[in-house]
């Protein structure tokens, strides 16, 4: 079911079958998606990369991730776009801005708690609920409840990824993360965004290394490459115009880089692509 306003804004709201594959081929712009998985054994191909999900975990997408439905059981989507509830301009009410969305490179995925699951499941039964309605109020009544969603969702991102539980380098390593989103093909060093938080390099290195993941560094080096295999993977534009497109002059420059993180050269990936 889909809830169109006066101004362009929607929010969607399915229950997918196996079957249900070609929602994943139609990109709403401006949109972000929402997947919770109620089977185990599917199976996807993201970005051009696999990935297996399990019963009870969610996953949440921008219009810009490539995705390929191998297998797939039964799930629950939501797809809103950026009229109906934008997360940049409500950050300060849901926190999840560099978290569940526009996080640089990585996918996120959560696994809901055994004792969490009812929560989700009366949410979205009040989600279902609402879509039905018909009065002037149902918009704000679904925003209210989207934002309930994300909050929920947001919670266990931070507990299960391990963030810091001081606010201050919390909002630190969010920044950063949507810094490195908007400028990844223009800015390649931890001082240029250090320059852009009002830090020093040092402290960003040292907040990051608490949470025991990725360095500043390759974060960074991880938003270049996800481009970089996304232009190659899903376009036939020469490699020369793929580096240009993520920052580089000159192709042997970015060779070296491609290599150095994939350990293949850029045409042989492409290659191997095409292969499938």
């Amino acid at each position: 079911m889909k809830i169109k306003g006066q101004t362009d804004e929607f929010i969607e709201l399915t229950e997918l079958d196996t079957s249900s594959c070609s929602v994943f081929n139609q990109p709403e712009p401006s949109s972000l998606t929402i997947l919770w998985f109620e089977t185990s054994d599917n199976n996807f191909i993201i970005d051009g990369k696999a990935y297996s999900f399990t019963k009870n975990q969610i996953v949440f997408f921008t219009e810009f991730h490539k995705v390929k439905v191998l297998k797939k059981g039964s799930s629950k989507f939501l797809r809103f776009n950026r009229p109906f509830f934008c997360i940049i301009d409500h950050d300060v009410e849901v926190s999840c801005r560099g978290i569940l969305f526009f996080g640089a490179s990585q996918l996120p995925i959560i696994t809901i708690p055994k004792e969490e699951i009812e929560h989700f499941q009366i949410l979205w039964k009040m989600f279902t609920i609402e879509m039905q309605s018909k009065d002037n109020l149902q918009i704000g009544m679904l925003q209210m409840m989207l934002k309930r969603y994300l909050i929920l969702c947001t919670r266990l991102y931070k507990e299960q990824n391990q963030f810091s539980k001081k606010k201050k380098e919390n909002d630190i390593i969010r920044d950063f993360n949507f810094l490195v989103e908007q400028h990844f093909n223009t800015k390649h060093t931890v001082a240029e965004y250090a320059d852009l938080l009002f830090k020093s390099p040092k402290t960003i290195s040292n907040i990051f290394s608490k949470i025991g993941t990725k360095t500043p560094l390759t974060y960074i080096q991880d938003r270049k490459m996800l481009e970089a295999k996304r232009l190659l993977f899903y376009t036939d534009i020469q490699i020369q115009e793929v580096a240009f497109k993520i920052g580089y002059d000159d192709v042997q420059s970015f060779s070296r880089f491609f290599k150095n993180q994939e350990g293949i050269s850029p045409s042989k990936y492409r290659e191997k692509s095409l292969m499938g």
